[in-house]
Formats: structure tokens, sequence, C-alpha cells
């Protein structure tokens, strides 16, 4: 990429934080309590997405409101029973940060959690110095992000071309489409390597590609 960004929008689940295991095996645990096959991880990157809602079909989940709503706060409590106990970042993630801040990038997050988990989440990895905003969803569904986003856009002093958004979903991708910015695809998260490909989308394998590719180039003479 050959681009001069100014300022970086990263997703947290899955591009910064190394949780798609844990989601894996929440999932699997509620799929037992219920007598429903387990889903493997190869199958689940394959799988997920948004609305999760009808990833929760797929699985087998009785979807009506009322138990979408207990499905998915159960998976909530599981989650965030252990995440921060046993999750970790991904390999590189602060050394990363500080790189691209050197290579005269600025941060921040935009996220599909809710506002309080993701605050606390960057507080206990101690990365948040390096976030002008950090920006979540005030639900347990995972919507809004689309609308935060373009919210969060208006806010930022630089126009979207300026602005790249790094994220590990197709969902990403589409939220960067409608807040009018560029877009890297993680192939380490939520959503596996062909899935994301197949989007064209240029895509990275791990967070240290991303300072070659997001930070400026000097041009000869310079």
């Amino acid at each position: 990429m050959d681009k001069r960004y100014q300022h970086i929008i990263w997703d947290w689940n899955g591009t910064l934080l190394n949780d798609t295991w844990l989601c894996v095996e929440v999932l699997n645990a509620l799929l037992a309590e219920r007598g429903r096959a387990a889903i493997g991880p190869d199958e689940y990157r394959k799988q997920f997405g948004f609305p999760v809602i009808h990833f929760y079909d797929y699985l087998g989940f009785d979807v009506d409101v009322d138990s979408f709503e207990s499905v998915s706060r159960a998976f909530i409590d599981a989650y965030e029973a252990r995440w921060l106990r046993e999750c970790s970042l991904h390999p590189d993630a602060e050394a990363v940060l500080q790189a691209l801040s050197a290579g005269g990038l600025s941060h921040s997050i935009l996220s599909a959690a809710e506002q309080c988990t993701l605050e606390r989440g960057v507080a206990h990895y101690g990365i948040g110095s390096h976030f002008k905003g950090v920006i979540g969803t005030d639900n347990i569904h995972a919507l809004g992000k689309v609308e935060r986003g373009r919210a969060w856009m208006a806010q930022l002093e630089w126009p979207p071309e300026a602005v790249v958004l790094v994220g590990d979903t197709l969902h990403d991708l589409e939220v960067a489409e409608a807040i009018g910015c560029d877009c890297v695809l993680m192939t380490h998260g939520h959503h596996c390597p062909t899935r994301l490909g197949d989007s064209g989308a240029p895509l990275a394998h791990s967070l240290r590609e991303l300072v070659d590719s997001l930070t400026p180039k000097a041009s000869a003479g310079e």
C-alpha cells in the first residue's frame, strides 16, 4: 500500500485481542448444555459473522427474540469470566502500536464490544495511552458498529482518505466502506484467510506486517 495514512482505526476482538479460541470454547460449552454438536475452530472462522443472530441460527440455537437475548447473555457472562485472565494481545501488539506511532500515525479503537467492557480491556492490557478514542457499543449483540464509526469519523481531524481501518472480519470491511476509509484485514482473527481474501481487501498475516505497509516511505532525495 503506497498511501500516506495519518490515522488507524483498530478493531479490538480478534484484531488486537487474541480471543477467537475463547469464543469457540464458550460457544461449545453452551452448545453442549443444549445437546448440540460442537463447532471446530476452522468451521467457526468460516461461518461466524454479523449480525450474530444469524450465526447462532446456523449453530442451531433457538433465535426467537427471548432466546437470543438469553443465549447472548449466557455467552457474554461466560466470556467475561475468563477473558481478562486467559486471553492475551496478538504477538507484538504494543511494539507495533509504538512503531506505527513513530511512523507518524495516530490510533483509535472501534469495536462491537460493549463500551465498558472495551475500556476495561484496553486498560487491563496497558495500551490505552496509544489511542485518541476507544469507541464501543451500547448493547451485548454487537450491533451499531457502522453508526458509531460514522460518528467517530465525523469527529476525527483527518479526511477519510487519510484513515485506514484494521480489522479481522468482513464486517470490518463493511464498516470501512460505510465510513469511506480504506481497510486492511488481519488473517489471525475471527474469519479465515480464504474468506477474507475473496473480498479483495488487502490482507496482513501478522501485526508486524502493518509497520512496513502503513508507515510512509521516504522518497528519493528526502
